[in-house]
């Protein structure tokens, strides 16, 4: 991969510093680069699976449920603990897979207040096979990255994150 020379956040950084010398626009260039990766690999994750049928927010709900391995089950609770902080409408979601077939709930055994939310067979088949369409999407944005400079970005990204949520 070619290195750049400077893009648009740099551009953006340069015009702060040209009206705001005396601020540090230094997360300013980290944050903003982060920001558009996230929206512009999220957009061809979002293309991907909606060749399966869902969207974003309801191939995470399918994902979550499959990464726990068998049964394919979760509380309510669970589920929406596991999922982004601001997932935001998770029985929205939980209703348009329920009607594809996808999920089904039912009653938790352990607490009748809340429901058991399981992949079905066809949630299954579709969330292996709609994995495989957003990895790609990933790894087409890493794919130019030298295995090491992978890594590198890999551990900084977890050291920032770790930071900032203490």
């Amino acid at each position: 991969m070619a290195k750049r020379t400077g893009d648009d956040v740099d551009r953006i950084v340069a015009q702060w510093a040209r009206e705001r010398p005396e601020l540090d626009t230094a997360g300013m260039a980290v944050f903003g680069r982060i920001d558009r990766l996230a929206r512009l690999v999220g957009d061809r994750q979002e293309k991907a699976y909606t060749r399966y049928g869902v969207n974003r927010g309801e191939f995470d709900v399918l994902a979550a449920l499959r990464a726990v391995g068998v049964p394919y089950q979760l509380s309510a609770k669970a589920l929406s603990a596991s999922l982004a902080p601001a997932s935001g409408d998770v029985t929205g979601r939980l209703d348009r897979l329920e009607h594809a077939g996808l999920v089904v709930r039912s009653p938790d055994p352990v607490d009748r207040r809340s429901q058991v939310i399981t992949l079905t067979l066809a949630g299954l088949q579709l969330v292996d096979d709609a994995v495989v369409a957003g990895l790609a999407a990933q790894q087409e944005a890493i794919g130019g990255l030298p295995r090491r400079s992978r890594e590198q970005l890999t551990e900084l990204l977890r050291e920032l994150l770790a930071g900032a949520e203490h």
